[in-house]
């Protein structure tokens, strides 16, 4: 049984159980065995991370940075061992997507909220000599993060941007393992603790479980002692640590449900409909359709080179390989739901079938409905369909499209496609702002799939896509605020203040909002 890391220590966990991940592409258990914790460990990973809170008030941003530099080293030394075990357990590429894409982005956003814990910028400190009054964002306190099981190592619990955006706002980390790659997680923890260790950081820092029951799951989120947690995953289980976080009054920051829409306006349909069809089928099979932003909704206008791009993407999807899926409840998960849309009177263009029994998949898929079906019932026509699989909206009319678009739940994307030669800009001005309150991201004629590391970016939504409308998972500060609190000093004497706070700028690169004005300036 692989043992959990609680307090600076790896031991034994207090187990009510153990489960095994799978290797996806023979659907066969791997040989690790992993515990599913108690209340007991639960809690005391909160009574370790609760003396991190205390010491890290006295451990400057520099030293955090210096952990999350040394985290990333530590990481790239051991690249390959982490590599080998996400193949293993996800059986995504190694060379493309775990070590050419996964792997790198990952340190890279460590480096960057290393950046940003060492210059403190994303604390947004707040002056007002006349008043006596100062303010910066600070640290909120343990956070549980719940990692998804698409991303292992880029979103993962332990090492993706939850985890660095937590760690570099000042707080310690219970980290809750995915239990499709609990190995992966468990070799991101060892890296961690090596480098907390060598940075001298606080016993309870970074801690690791890698299960626990949904009763103790809610619990955690809601004990006094956690500052707020971060979860990424199914719309369901997401709800239930909400209500359980609601009631208790503690935040919670979550990544649900998006099917990303795409419009595709008559004039580029018309000119460019062959392209797209092929950039379509790219985004929306990629990964074999497991992206949180992946294109899981496509509205168009009725017309020839409609039929024509339908028909194109009929044939490219069935041409298509059939990727892997990362596990056997995402595989029944997208049967159920295409079940879903498909009873819900959904036309079959192509897919819809079981596919190869020798590893989790399921045909490429493509859906239709009429404009006057989703609205009828947009609820159920929303419904994501999570992997290889999208839905086609067919419309009669621009008022048709714009009655879709109302219907919208909240999304982390929403994209236009519109003709290069302006004919499509009155359309375009008649839908774009209607669909920029459905989304987090608004994109003009590129799919959505991917997510760039950019202080720049907003990796969140309305809800369902995310459970507040100000969330992101990427793009600094504002990763880094979900997991702050503002913290006011009034009248507070000098000596007292933290560093940021006083006269003397801390070190040159802080801007400070100072009676208005943003400067790097001393305060004379």
């Amino acid at each position: 049984m692989q043992q959990i890391l609680i307090a600076g220590q790896w031991r034994d966990a207090n187990s009510s159980g153990s489960f095994q991940a799978s290797n996806p592409a023979t659907r066969e258990p791997l040989a690790e065995e992993y515990p599913v914790s108690t209340w007991e460990d639960c809690d005391a990973a909160l009574t370790a991370a609760a003396e991190a809170t205390v010491a890290l008030r006295s451990i400057s941003g520099s030293q955090i940075a210096d952990f999350l530099e040394a985290y990333a080293t530590e990481i790239e030394n051991n690249a390959d061992a982490i590599v080998d075990v996400a193949h293993a357990e996800t059986a995504y590429p190694k060379p493309t997507r775990l070590a050419g894409g996964e792997l790198p982005r990952t340190t890279d956003q460590l480096r960057q909220a290393a950046h940003a814990a060492r210059t403190g910028n994303w604390s947004v400190p707040t002056i007002d000599t006349n008043a006596g009054i100062r303010s910066q964002y600070g640290a909120i306190g343990p956070v549980a993060v719940f990692g998804p099981n698409n991303f292992p190592l880029a979103f993962g619990s332990i090492s993706g941007g939850d985890f660095a955006s937590a760690i570099a706002a000042g707080n310690p980390v219970i980290a809750k393992a995915n239990s499709s790659h609990p190995g992966t997680t468990e070799l991101f923890a060892r890296c961690a603790h090596q480098a907390a260790q060598r940075t001298g950081m606080p016993a309870g820092m970074v801690q690791l479980i890698y299960r626990t029951s949904h009763t103790d799951g809610e619990r955690l989120v809601a004990d006094a002692r956690i500052g707020a947690t971060g979860y990424t995953g199914s719309r369901h289980a997401g709800l239930q640590l909400k209500a359980a976080a609601d009631a208790a009054g503690k935040p919670i920051y979550l990544e649900l449900s998006s099917v990303n829409p795409i419009v595709i306006l008559p004039q580029a349909m018309e000119q460019q409909h062959e392209e797209i069809a092929t950039e379509f089928t790219s985004s929306c099979l990629m990964g074999t359709g497991q992206f949180c932003t992946n294109p899981g909704l496509v509205v168009v206008l009725k017309s020839g080179a409609t039929d024509s791009f339908i028909a194109a993407l009929s044939e490219q999807f069935s041409e298509a390989p059939v990727g892997t899926l990362l596990s056997s409840g995402v595989e029944s998960s997208l049967e159920s739901n295409l079940e879903i849309l498909v009873n819900a009177g959904a036309e079959i263009v192509v897919g819809n079938t079981p596919a190869d029994s020798d590893r989790y998949c399921y045909a490429n898929t493509l859906l239709k409905v009429t404009a006057q079906q989703f609205v009828a019932d947009p609820e159920t026509m929303q419904t994501e369909a999570f992997g290889n699989s999208s839905l086609l909206v067919v419309t009669e009319s621009m008022d048709e499209v714009n009655a879709v678009i109302a219907c919208f739940e909240g999304n982390l994307t929403g994209c236009i496609y519109s003709a290069t030669d302006g004919s499509d800009d009155a359309a375009y001005d008649q839908i774009a702002a209607n669909l920029q309150s459905k989304v987090g991201r608004m994109l003009n004629d590129k799919m959505p799939t991917g997510v760039a590391v950019s202080a720049a970016m907003n990796h969140g939504g309305p809800f369902p896509a995310t459970g507040h409308p100000g969330f992101t998972a990427v793009g600094i500060p504002g990763s880094l605020l979900r997991f702050a609190m503002l913290q006011c000093y009034d009248n507070v004497r000098h000596d007292r203040l933290p560093a940021s706070l006083r006269d003397e700028n801390l070190n040159g690169e802080l801007w400070r909002c100072v009676d208005g004005n943003w400067t790097q300036e001393n305060i004379s």
